[in-house]
């Protein structure tokens, strides 16, 4: 059988291609490992629940839309994106509470309350980072940045983003400290450096902003995280698209160094002209493809990546309301902790004594997702692969049980005995569910050597008709900026198939 296009993966990189492609004409075919469309940005039902894989919401939702206009539809006709307010609730170890709203006045206010000088310095840093999300960062979340070329043009696009770049040279703690004294303050901002999967030390300076940009407002989608690809989906089905659930991609085929199709592992060739991968870089280009059809440079390339952190997920099912104030909750800690998790723990095989980052209460924006009365809980947190504690799969109980232990502890947060559910997604369970290799759910390691242009390149230099789209390449993970990855692949391919 032959199509325009094969897809390999139903996350929001593959999706949003496959749907600009079926929008203009391509006949085109996505292949889903699993039973169901999103990767990480899904939900599934155990037991009368439905739990989100990992992504817990939306923020910069006008890329969403801006994915939409292109297909010709609106985002409201296929995903119902609830706002969310407020943004964080926040534990101390001392049992305060406080939350940031989404309104930046307001947020100001509280953050006056824990110091006074801070409160002004937010009022500097929202500006900077609202410049920085509106003239600079939100301005190539959709363009080609492959390569130096694409990155010089971007600036001189958008000649604000100048200054801007010297938070690209700074690291993350630097930037934070440069703008707040309070360590109270500093400790609320700092779990943001972690969405990159990167202590403060190394994470680069202009993820601090992260910590505005939700001050831009932030959604989910009712029914759950998997309601946004369920969208794409629809709107690509309604082009002309199809999708193969249950479908593992075993082999690109090749034929001269030129894309001809695939191979899965149920023996099926689908002949085509162009191949797009939302599958990890690393599995695609030492797997799928074939470390014998790399060439030399490529091979040593594609080994010097390091995958991201691993990310662990507790997800609970409860027969009351947790004894919390917002959809997210960070029981938070110094810059010190979290530097600490990555060097004294991570760096050493060990599981942090507590490693609870963020915690999702999505049923209190949507209650639908479990039983009436019911509520559920996801904890994303930060472990190895191979923990010196033992292997996953036998330390889950134990891992459940000392994360619970700690919450009730040191932040007076009594759950067990509401817990009706009990689910540990490990980093081996991402590895064998989603394919990412060892539970890297957040793609590659993103610091700044590994990019824009110093990622796997969303046009594949070494294979000439593969594109990559997803959280391994362009800008790394998370929903906005897989959707643009997704849509910069789409724009390459309508150029380079025109």
């Amino acid at each position: 059988m032959d199509y325009d296009a094969v897809v390999v993966g139903t996350g929001l990189g593959g999706l949003s291609c496959a749907a600009i492609l079926a929008e203009n004409g391509f006949k085109t075919l996505v292949c889903e490992h699993t039973d169901r469309v999103g990767g990480c940005c899904s939900t599934y039902e155990y037991e009368g629940y439905r739990f989100d894989i990992g992504a817990s919401v939306v923020e910069l939702a006008w890329v969403i839309d801006e994915l939409f206009g292109r297909l010709g539809a609106k985002t409201s006709d296929y995903v119902d994106l609830l706002p969310v307010d407020p943004i964080y609730g926040f534990i101390t170890a001392d049992g305060r509470r406080f939350c940031y709203p989404v309104d930046v006045e307001e947020t100001g206010k509280v953050i006056a309350s824990l110091s006074a000088k801070d409160g002004k310095s937010w009022e500097k840093f929202a500006e900077v980072g609202s410049e920085a999300i509106r003239k600079a960062h939100g301005k190539v979340m959709t363009k080609p940045m492959g390569s130096v070329r694409d990155m010089i043009k971007a600036v001189a696009d958008h000649p604000s983003m100048v200054k801007f770049l010297k938070y690209f040279v700074l690291n993350f703690e630097s930037t934070l400290c440069s703008f707040f004294r309070s360590d109270d303050v500093r400790a609320s901002m700092c779990l943001q450096s972690y969405f990159l999967r990167l202590p403060p030390a190394l994470c680069p300076g202009y993820v601090a902003f992260l910590a505005y940009s939700e001050h831009e407002g932030i959604f989910y989608p009712r029914g759950g995280m998997i309601a946004i690809p369920l969208g794409i989906a629809r709107v690509y089905e309604e082009r002309g698209g199809s999708i193969w659930f249950n479908s593992t991609v075993k082999r690109v085929l090749l034929r001269s160094g030129q894309v001809c199709g695939v191979e899965m592992t149920d023996g099926i060739t689908v002949r085509s002209r162009l191949v797009v991968s939302n599958i990890n870089a690393k599995t695609l280009y030492l797997e799928v493809v074939g470390e014998e059809n790399l060439p030399s440079w490529a091979r040593r390339a594609i080994r010097s990546y390091e995958g991201s952190m691993p990310s662990p997920v507790i997800m609970l099912g409860l027969d009351a309301p947790p004894d919390l104030d917002a959809h997210h909750t960070v029981p938070y800690s110094t810059l010190d902790f979290m530097n600490r998790i990555w060097f004294e723990d991570y760096l050493n095989d060990r599981t942090p004594a507590f490693g609870a980052g963020l915690i999702s209460w999505s049923t209190r924006t949507d209650p639908t997702l479990a039983p009436v009365g019911h509520h559920i809980l996801n904890m994303i947190a930060f472990a190895p692969y191979r923990p010196a504690e033992g292997d996953w799969d036998s330390i889950k109980e134990p891992y459940l049980e000392r994360q619970l232990g700690v919450l009730e502890k040191h932040f007076g947060l009594r759950l067990k005995d509401h817990v009706v559910v009990a689910r540990v997604n490990t980093p081996k369970d991402f590895e064998r569910i989603l394919r990412h290799p060892r539970g890297a759910v957040y793609g590659l390691q993103n610091d700044i050597t590994c990019a824009a242009a110093f990622s796997p390149s969303v046009r594949s230099r070494a294979v000439k008709g593969l594109y990559l789209a997803g959280a391994s390449t362009d800008l790394g993970g998370g929903i906005v900026p897989t959707i643009g990855s997704g849509m910069v692949a789409a724009d390459l391919i309508l150029r380079d198939f025109a």
